[in-house]
């Protein structure tokens, strides 16, 4: 990687080096895009792409996120958003399982879906999405739901995983397997004006509580709907919690869950 590092040192100003730069180096040395921003990072630069990054996240810590894992299960309303945010980090490859298609009511509150990709299988759309924003990135599409047979294959190097369901069941599956295999998960779920997010690190179990927790319930979310708003702020704060365990900075939701109520603006934490 020697005429790659010598050629991003030139190519850098302010510390800084460019989407186009980083292109190049991988024209002239034949490396892919991630290799390029690992060179980048390692050589205590920034891409350019990550400089309001920067103030808030460390070299070291970008590059933490360049060479994680993250599994997205489900691709709707959370989901969408979370892999979104995920790509503009910089999390390095992102696992997306969800079988569904997009429908129009999916419109009005799922990221990824369009008018014109109406039956278009959620996670092709996330794995477009990821390409056109950040060429760093893998997305990694399996077209199926996450259930005890195939959990573990699909978890498999994850470095966290984050709950983006709809129904309780699946919730309990996804929580016990990553409770088995040691993954750190975050939780969230949204019904109306309501949401919650929790987070369960290695010995933490927070099953009982996603069986008996209000917005985990499918049934919540049909009668109380789901508007635009509340699983972009929802996704959000996942997106958050991810970022502070991946960097060992902060404090994760462990053993406490918070639930916000947007009507009133009102956000409560109990704990767990």
């Amino acid at each position: 990687m020697g005429g790659v590092d010598a050629y991003l040192i030139a190519a850098q100003s302010d510390g800084l080096v460019s989407t186009s730069c980083q292109g190049e180096a991988c024209r002239r040395f034949g490396v892919t895009f991630a290799e390029a921003e690992a060179a980048i990072l390692t050589l205590g630069l920034f891409p350019s792409r990550y400089q309001r990054n920067r103030e808030t996240i460390s070299n070291e810590g970008q590059l933490a996120l360049l060479q994680s894992c993250v599994a997205v299960i489900g691709c709707g309303g959370l989901g969408g958003y979370i892999v979104e945010e995920l790509a503009r980090l910089g999390v390095g490859r992102i696992v997306a399982a969800d079988p569904d298609v997009f429908e129009e009511h999916n419109l009005n509150r799922q990221l990824l879906s369009r008018i014109d990709n109406l039956g278009e299988p959620k996670v092709a759309a996330a794995a477009h999405r990821v390409a056109e924003i950040n060429p760093a990135v893998q997305l990694v599409p399996h077209r199926k739901a996450l259930g005890v047979e195939n959990g573990r294959e699909l978890l498999s190097g994850v470095t966290v995983a984050v709950d983006a369901l709809d129904n309780v069941q699946s919730r309990l599956e996804l929580a016990e397997l990553c409770r088995e295999l040691a993954i750190p998960l975050v939780h969230g779920a949204i019904a109306g004006w309501y949401g919650q997010v929790a987070t369960q690190l290695p010995g933490d179990d927070i099953s009982i509580y996603l069986a008996s927790a209000a917005g985990g319930s499918k049934g919540v979310e049909s009668r109380l709907g789901n508007p635009s708003f509340t699983p972009a702020v929802v996704a959000s704060l996942q997106v958050a919690e991810v970022c502070k365990v991946i960097l060992g900075q902060g404090e994760p939701l462990s053993g406490r869950m918070l639930i916000g109520n947007l009507l009133e603006m009102e956000f409560e934490e109990i704990r767990l």
